[in-house]
């Protein structure tokens, strides 16, 4: 039996192609029929051929859907339950796992530190930009959630983007009541803001230069800043009447200067360094690769960085960075959806059906306005 699924072809251009279906390989493997996927500003990475990707892998790794077989080894699903999957793959039994630091789970990917679905460097696992998807270690893995289709496009989100604005927030080593700086405006960076708001900031700051993205920062109660208009660091400062206690980079090694043209990927460590008051944190969701072999300069094609080391050692900044560990988070984050207290979906700009993904991705891609989330389903809705 084969599948619809979007197939990476060469820099810029995915396909969607018939594949076969995933089959069970091993008794703790479930098979679900997707219901809901979602690029990711991380399949961007990918598409644009700054990873190495090699043609043929299936993009994906926000995924959930309908359990619709079961291995003999796994307890606790059934056919026909919903699950949310965390798009960190992880064992659930290594050092790291049981201390909840799933996104490094050393079992799932040797030689690399964490697995993901659809992901170049991060496993052997398929994407679920598909019809049908294989979950290893799936009693593990899966998130249940209720029946129906209510809040569907709020419990996507649990599969990567809100647990990692989550994370961004903790990393930085928030406190309530406490005022936050986040560089990014793009879905991780909205949902860092979003986690401040709910934690309970006094104030939020959110730097970006798309008027879509600032705008809706603005609608969450935040205060945008333009980085084209001006040093952001001094913007901030300059309304805040002083540094901020927290930073959060939700921007990664594609960051570019002030200018809005030439990469930098140090750019927003810089600017995190300085607007932050000495002993305050820094969180960094935003990825950093070990190489980029699209960067503009050498040491960044190798994985290096320049930093204000001296600036951060003065101030006495704690730091923290890596991937989620979405496992950590996201049953408390869908108890918070279904309670009503979070509605993270205020994101999403577009739904579409798969065979729309390649266009999809070329506008997400340029940024066109109003393509913010794309949510795929990949078997109609």
């Amino acid at each position: 039996m084969s599948m619809k699924a979007v197939v990476y072809k060469k820099p810029y251009q995915v396909a969607v192609e018939e594949k076969p279906k995933p089959k069970i390989e091993h008794p703790n493997d479930v098979i679900i029929k997707i219901t809901t996927s979602a690029i990711c500003g991380s399949d961007l990475h990918m598409y644009e051929g700054r990873t190495g990707a090699e043609a043929g892998i299936v993009f994906g790794h926000e995924n959930m859907g309908i359990v619709d077989e079961v291995g003999s080894g796994v307890a606790l699903l059934k056919k026909g339950d919903r699950i949310v999957l965390p798009f960190n793959v992880a064992c659930g039994h290594c050092n790291n796992c049981e201390a909840s630091l799933t996104a490094f789970c050393t079992e799932v990917n040797p030689g690399f530190a964490g697995g993901a679905y659809g992901y170049v460097s991060m496993g052997p696992y398929q994407g679920g930009q598909a019809q049908y998807l294989r979950v290893p270690w799936a009693d593990f893995n899966a998130l249940l959630l209720p029946e129906g289709r209510e809040w569907e496009e709020d419990f996507i989100l649990l599969a990567d983007i809100f647990p990692t604005g989550w994370h961004g927030i903790t990393l930085s080593g928030f406190k309530p009541g406490e005022n936050v700086a986040v560089w990014g405006a793009g879905p991780v960076g909205l949902m860092a803001a979003y986690s401040a708001v709910l934690r309970g900031a006094s104030k939020v700051y959110v730097v970006d230069r798309v008027p879509e993205r600032l705008a809706k920062a603005k609608e969450l109660g935040c205060t945008p800043v333009d980085f084209t208009r001006g040093d952001p660091v001094e913007q901030i400062i300059n309304l805040h009447g002083g540094m901020v206690d927290r930073a959060v980079d939700a921007v990664g090694y594609q960051a570019v200067a002030a200018d809005g043209k030439k990469e930098q990927a140090n750019a927003v460590l810089d600017a995190l360094i300085r607007v932050v008051r000495p002993t305050g944190g820094l969180g960094i969701p935003g990825l950093y690769v070990p190489s980029d072999p699209g960067a503009v300069d050498e040491a960044t094609r190798n994985g290096e960085l320049t930093l204000p080391f001296g600036k951060l050692f003065e101030k006495g900044l704690s730091l923290g960075t890596g991937q989620a560990n979405v496992k950590a988070y996201n049953k408390y984050l869908r108890d918070m959806i279904i309670a009503g207290r979070a509605k993270p979906s205020f994101v999403v700009s577009n739904t579409i059906g798969i065979d729309e993904a390649p266009e999809a991705y070329e506008k997400f891609d340029k940024r066109i306005e109003g393509y913010t989330k794309v949510l795929i389903h990949p078997n109609g809705w």
